[in-house]
C-alpha cells in the first residue's frame, strides 16, 4: 500500500511513495507521533535528481527488512530539499558542523525538540569502504537512543547551543575596489592551469564567480579576469559537462578535467551558465559563447519547460537504471547510426574511444577541437541527437521553483534581445505570468512551488523573492511593460517588510515562517545565489529605476556579509561579488524613448542592451512613461527617438543615433 507521501506535490517524495517505509512529511505531526511513541525521528533529505538518493533509497529503503525495522523504531520523515531549503539549511548546517562535510542524500536522527544528535549523509546496505551499513547503524542508535539517553541529549543540546551563537555582520559596508581586486588574486592563486575552473575533482561549474570576473573586467579592464572566465567557459563548452548534441549542462564534473560528468542536469545551472555565456558574447564576440548560449536556452525550452510555461526543477541523472546511459555512446553505436566513415568520424571528433572514458567501454562526448567540416558535423550531430530520441530518457522533476524560474526569466529574456530571438523573451514572461498567477497567494506572498498549475503548501524563500524581482527587472529592461516593474516592487516590499534581520541583513525565512532549530540566514553562495546576493541584486537595480534611496542602502547593507568572504572565500561569494561590481559601477541608467515600433527606438534599446558595463539598468517605453520613474520626463528629441544616459546620477545630453549612444556608454562603462 502506498504510504503518506502518496498525496505530496513534490516529484522526490512521490518517488517514495511505495516504499515499505512508512515515511511521513515534515511537520508537528511527526514529532507527536515520535514523542507518543518515545522514538526518535529519522530525517532523510533528497532530491528528485539525486543519483545517490536512488541508490540508497533502492538499496534500504526499497528493502522489506530494514524498512520494517525503521517503522518499529522510528518515526521516519522524507524531505525534498528543493521545496524545503529552509529545512535543509538548518540540518545541513549540523551535519556539516557534525561531520566536517555534507551532502545528499543526507540523514539525520532527532529529538522530540528537533535537536539532531546523528547526521550523516549516504549509508550502503552492506559495510563497505569503512562505512557501516544502514542497518548497523540504524541498531546501533536504537541502543543509544534506549540505554544512553543522556549522551543524546548532550549532543543535541551542543547543536541547539551552536545555532544559538549569534551571527555578526561586518559593519563596514559593502566591499570596496580594493576588496574585489583581492577576490580576483585569490581567484587566480586557485586558478586551475592546467585545465580551467577552480579547484579539484569534483569540479563544479563557477557560474557565479564568472559572472563577477566578467564584471571585474568590464569594470577595470583587467586581463587576469578576462582570461579565467575564457579559459573556463571553453573548457566546459568542450568537455562532457556539456551535452554536446542537446546543449545544456551537468550538474558537475566527477574529474578534474570536465571530461565526465555527474549527468543530472539542474535548471539553475543552466539558467546561470546561459547568462555567463551570453554576457561573455556580448563582452568579447566570441562566436563559441554565442554558440552555447543559443543551444542552452533551446534546451530549456524544449526539455525543462512544463506545459503550463514554467521549468522544471531537474533532469535526473539515471535512466533505465543506470547513471548516464541516455547520453554517452560506443564507436560501434556512433556506426550503427551514421555509417562507417561518418561515425569513425564522428568518434574522433568527439573523443569516443575503444577504451571508453566512462563506465561499459562507452564515452561522453566532448569536442577537443572545432570542426574542419562545419556542416558535415552540424548533420551528425542532428542524427546523432535524433537517434538518442529513441533511448528511454532520464525522469524530470517538473516541480515549478519560484527562484530558479525566476533565473531562467532573466537569462531568457536577455538573450532573447541579445540574440535577436524574441521567441525566448516570449518564453521567459510567460514564465514570469505563471509565477504571478500561480505562486502568489494574495495578502499572504509567495508560494515556493507549483506543480501541474497547482501552487504548494510551503511558502516561499528570501531566494524566491529576490530572483523573482529581479526577473521583473530584466522583463522591463526588454520588455518596456511597466507591469514588470511594478510587480517587481511588490516582491521587493515583501522582502524589506518580511525578511529584514534588523541589523542590515536579511534572513532567509520570512518572520513568519516555520519556527526551527535556527532561522537560517547563509549569505554565501553555492550551487545558486544565495537569498542574501540575489536580494542585494534585485534591490540594487530597482534603486536605479525607482531612485529610491532605501533600496539601495538596503542592497549595499545586505552586501556587507560579503565583505568578509571577497578575500577568505571568493568562489563561494560569486554572486555578492558580481553584485558589488555593479554597485561600484552604477548606477548607469539608460532610458531609450520612442515610438512602440520606431526603428531608431528599437536599434538604440538593442544599443544599449549589448552594454556590458556593470550596474547598467535599462528602460524602454513611448515618452514620459509616468509608471516608471526612470522614463519620467523623457521627452522626443526633434519629434523622434533618444537615449538618455546618466551615471552617478548625473545626466548627459540625449542622443539619437547608435554611434552616439556607443561612445557614450563606453566613456561611461
Amino acid at each position: 500500500m502506498p504510504n503518506r507521501l502518496a498525496e505530496s506535490l513534490s516529484p522526490y517524495l512521490l518517488q517514495h511513495k511505495d516504499n515499505p517505509v512508512d515515511w511521513r512529511e515534515w511537520g508537528e505531526e511527526a514529532f507527536e507521533e515520535a514523542r507518543r511513541r518515545d522514538v526518535p525521528v529519522l530525517l532523510s533529505v533528497g532530491y528528485a535528481a539525486c543519483h545517490w538518493c536512488h541508490v540508497m533509497a533502492h538499496e534500504s529503503f526499497e528493502d522489506a527488512e530494514t524498512a520494517a525495522y525503521m517503522n518499529a523504531h522510528f518515526v521516519n520523515v522524507k524531505v525534498d530539499r528543493e521545496e524545503r531549503p529552509d529545512v535543509d539549511a538548518v540540518y545541513m548546517e549540523a551535519t556539516q558542523a557534525m561531520t566536517g562535510q555534507g551532502g545528499w542524500p543526507m540523514t539525520c536522527l532527532l529529538g522530540h525538540d528537533g535537536a539532531p544528535f546523528f547526521c550523516g549523509t549516504y549509508f550502503p546496505d552492506k559495510p563497505r569502504h569503512g562505512m557501516p551499513s544502514f542497518g548497523q547503524l540504524l541498531q546501533a542508535l536504537t541502543e543509544a537512543w534506549r540505554d544512553r539517553r543522556h549522551e543524546i541529549d548532550r549532543v543535541g543540546g551542543q547543536i541547539v547551543e551552536h545555532f544559538a551563537r549569534e551571527r555578526r555582520v561586518d559593519p563596514h559596508g559593502p566591499p570596496t575596489a580594493d576588496d574585489l581586486s583581492r577576490a580576483v588574486a585569490v581567484l587566480a592563486r586557485d586558478f586551475d592551469e592546467r585545465h580551467a575552473g577552480f579547484g579539484t575533482a569534483p569540479k563544479f561549474p563557477p557560474s557565479m564567480v564568472l559572472e563577477f570576473l566578467l564584471r571585474h573586467a568590464a569594470r577595470t579592464g583587467s586581463a587576469t579576469a578576462l582570461d579565467m572566465v575564457v579559459r573556463t567557459c571553453d573548457a566546459m563548452a568542450r568537455g562532457g559537462m556539456y551535452d554536446q548534441l542537446g546543449g545544456g549542462f551537468a550538474r558537475y564534473s566527477v574529474d578534474q578535467g570536465w571530461v565526465v560528468p555527474h549527468f543530472e542536469k539542474m535548471l539553475y545551472d543552466n539558467a546561470l551558465l546561459l547568462r555567463v555565456y551570453l554576457h561573455w558574447w556580448r563582452q568579447t564576440g566570441e562566436p563559441t559563447a554565442a554558440r552555447v548560449a543559443s543551444e542552452s536556452a533551446d534546451f530549456m525550452l524544449r526539455e525543462m519547460r512544463t506545459p503550463e510555461g514554467g521549468f522544471a526543477s531537474a533532469i535526473d541523472a539515471d535512466s533505465e537504471g543506470m547513471e548516464g546511459k541516455f547520453y554517452v555512446w560506443t564507436p560501434e553505436q556512433l556506426i550503427d547510426v551514421l555509417g562507417a566513415d561518418d561515425g569513425a568520424w564522428a568518434a574522433s571528433m568527439f573523443g569516443v574511444t575503444e577504451a571508453g572514458t566512462f563506465e561499459h567501454r562507452a564515452s561522453t562526448l566532448q569536442l577537443p577541437a572545432d570542426p574542419d567540416d562545419v556542416p558535415r558535423f552540424d548533420d551528425v550531430r542532428r542524427r546523432l541527437l535524433e537517434a538518442r530520441t529513441h533511448r528511454v530518457p532520464p525522469e524530470r522533476d517538473d516541480k515549478v521553483v519560484t527562484a530558479w524560474n525566476g533565473l531562467a526569466v532573466t537569462a531568457l529574456a536577455e538573450a532573447g534581445a541579445l540574440l535577436e530571438r524574441p521567441e525566448l523573451t516570449e518564453a521567459a514572461a510567460a514564465a514570469a505570468e505563471l509565477l504571478w498567477r500561480v505562486h502568489r497567494r494574495e495578502g499572504a506572498g509567495l508560494v515556493r512551488v507549483s506543480r501541474d498549475g497547482v501552487p504548494g503548501r510551503h511558502d516561499a524563500v528570501l531566494e524566491d523573492y529576490a530572483c523573482f524581482a529581479e526577473a521583473g527587472v530584466a522583463l522591463l529592461a526588454v520588455t518596456g511593460d511597466p507591469v514588470w516593474f511594478e510587480r517587481a516592487g511588490w516582491v521587493l516590499d515583501q522582502v524589506l517588510e518580511r525578511f529584514a534581520d534588523g541589523a542590515g541583513g536579511f534572513f532567509d525565512t520570512a518572520a513568519d515562517a516555520e519556527r526551527l532549530l535556527r532561522r537560517p540566514q547563509d549569505p554565501t553562495d553555492n550551487a545558486s545565489p544565495s537569498g542574501s546576493s540575489a536580494a542585494a541584486m534585485a534591490l540594487l537595480s530597482y534603486s536605479a529605476i525607482s531612485g529610491s534611496g532605501r533600496h539601495r542602502d538596503a542592497a549595499e547593507s545586505a552586501l556587507s556579509a560579503t565583505r568578509a568572504l571577497a578575500g577568505q572565500a571568493p568562489r563561494f561569494a560569486g554572486w555578492g561579488l558580481a553584485v558589488a561590481e555593479a554597485a561600484l559601477a552604477g548606477p548607469l541608467e539608460v532610458a531609450v524613448v520612442g515610438a512602440p515600433h520606431d526603428q531608431v527606438r528599437a536599434e538604440l534599446h538593442q544599443e544599449a542592451l549589448r552594454s556590458g558595463a556593470a550596474g547598467a539598468v535599462v528602460v524602454v517605453g513611448e515618452p514620459d512613461t509616468t509608471a516608471v520613474p526612470l522614463m519620467r520626463d523623457r521627452a522626443l528629441v526633434d519629434g523622434g527617438a533618444a537615449a538618455y544616459v546618466c551615471r552617478g546620477f548625473v545626466c548627459d545630453r540625449p542622443v539619437t543615433d547608435v554611434p552616439a549612444l556607443r561612445e557614450l556608454l563606453a566613456r561611461t562603462s
